[in-house]
């Protein structure tokens, strides 16, 4: 039923090991690289370009197709824009819940099942469906649950809370099962070690090193 998958590669470990788990099984992969954000930090540097090397680099790797794709303008209007103005009104809401509602499970969804014709997309989540790692228990026009990953550590099911349902029944987690150390051993299995002791992407973007009260204030 499902052959072709989109995997949301980022250029770290976790959205590598799913993409090469995936192919593994003997699906279609593409890797897709979103830019989300293409202004520099106060190093002149934007992470991002790094980060699309390293994803490029992945898919040379593990021998699947890549593609980028730019959603910088949706990231500014339906993320940075409104939190800048929350948090003017005295609310803190949580950047990572609205980009996946919007962003990754929104726009990045609505690209793989349309432009590219997916059957289904897999990222880098430590989280469990009730539909299995890889869809197997998929039925349609049912909801699907999300449920705690197997590393209590990394679990990511807060983040995903908001996710809409018609776009949540097509995502596979196939690092649901995995602990985070096992995931790093597979990478250094395969010849991933380049990125295995990348720093993970934490916090929000588009701060950088900067203190928040300075940068919100500067809003």
């Amino acid at each position: 039923m499902f052959k072709k998958i989109i995997v949301g590669i980022s250029g770290g470990v976790d959205s590598a090991v799913t993409a090469f788990l995936l192919k593994n099984k003997g699906y279609d992969v593409t890797g897709v690289f979103m830019k989300n954000w293409d202004i520099k930090n106060e190093t002149g540097k934007c992470q991002i370009d790094e980060d699309k090397e390293d994803a490029e680099w992945i898919c040379k790797k593990l021998k699947i197709p890549f593609v980028e794709v730019n959603f910088v303008k949706e990231y500014w209007n339906n993320i940075f824009c409104y939190l800048t103005e929350q948090y003017e009104n005295g609310y803190t809401p949580n950047p990572d819940i609205l980009c996946n509602k919007f962003i990754k499970f929104g726009q990045f969804f609505n690209f793989a099942r349309t432009k590219l014709q997916a059957d289904a997309i897999a990222t880098g989540h430590y989280v469990k469906s009730s539909f299995g790692p890889y869809l197997e228990h998929f039925k349609l026009n049912t909801n699907v649950k999300l449920l705690q990953a197997e590393d209590p550590e990394k679990d990511q099911t807060f983040f995903l809370c908001q996710v809409p349902q018609q776009a949540l029944r097509y995502f596979m987690f196939p690092l649901g099962n995995y602990l985070k150390k096992d995931v790093k051993k597979i990478a250094e299995e395969i010849g991933l070690d380049k990125i295995i002791h990348k720093k993970e992407s934490t916090g929000i973007c588009f701060i950088g090193k900067r203190n928040f009260q300075n940068f919100i204030s500067e809003v």
